[in-house]
């Protein structure tokens, strides 16, 4: 399995590679993987020559080709007026339309308020949902107050749990020892999500023998 991580951060240090860094190792610790960290900053100046030439140089194609092949992605972005940065769009925008198809991502943002939150189910989500890509159901933003806090530290758990899950559906079964139950939602005999978890042995009625039995009342 092979774990592709996307950073779009400008500075060094960088929140935005903290959180994808984050976001990675919380995945790795319910899978195997090998991860491969891409730092769009050092790939600017070639993304801007593919635009203009229609060729990706050799650090650029090996990026594309690395998440052509990626098994799952992290993809994390600052947040620029109120949306994905330029250099994190433009990377997507020469990707091949068909390379996300069925592609399990997980994704995240940074920023200095907490008023941007929503940033990434108003822009991060469409975009990766255009691309056709299979985005895990938490993504996580992390604002300059949330560091340190644990309830930034639990959506990271939770969100690297969903991504090995949808990486790997037998991941759990193949390592019986690691324990997701605390950050993914059990789930029903026909996959919906619960509270009540199947191991309760508790007897699932379908909805039509429910309403069979009001109308017989």
């Amino acid at each position: 399995m092979k774990l592709v991580v996307i950073s779009a951060g400008l500075s060094s240090p960088s929140s935005t590679r903290l959180l994808a860094d984050r976001l990675a190792a919380a995945t790795l610790r319910h899978m195997d993987a090998d991860p491969e960290v891409i730092e769009l900053r050092d790939l600017a100046t070639e993304i801007a020559q593919h635009f203009v030439t229609g060729f990706p140089p050799a650090r650029l194609a090996a990026a594309l080709d690395a998440v052509a092949a990626a098994d799952g992605l992290v993809a994390v972005t600052p947040v620029f007026a109120a949306s994905y940065s330029g250099l994190f769009k433009s990377f997507f925008d020469i990707i091949d339309k068909d390379a996300f198809t069925g592609k399990p991502v997980l994704v995240g943002a940074t920023g200095g308020t907490a008023r941007h939150s929503l940033v990434t189910e108003h822009a991060l989500r469409p975009l990766f949902g255009y691309l056709r890509a299979l985005v895990v159901p938490t993504a996580v933003y992390a604002a300059s107050q949330d560091w340190g806090e644990e309830g930034l530290a639990q959506r990271i758990a939770r969100a690297g749990a969903e991504l090995a899950r949808f990486m790997a559906p037998a991941a759990r079964e193949a390592a019986p020892d690691v324990d997701t139950a605390s950050a993914i939602a059990p789930r029903s005999l026909t996959g919906a999500i619960t509270s009540v978890h199947p191991a309760a042995g508790l007897e699932v009625v379908p909805f039509e023998q429910r309403l069979a039995a009001l109308r017989a009342e």
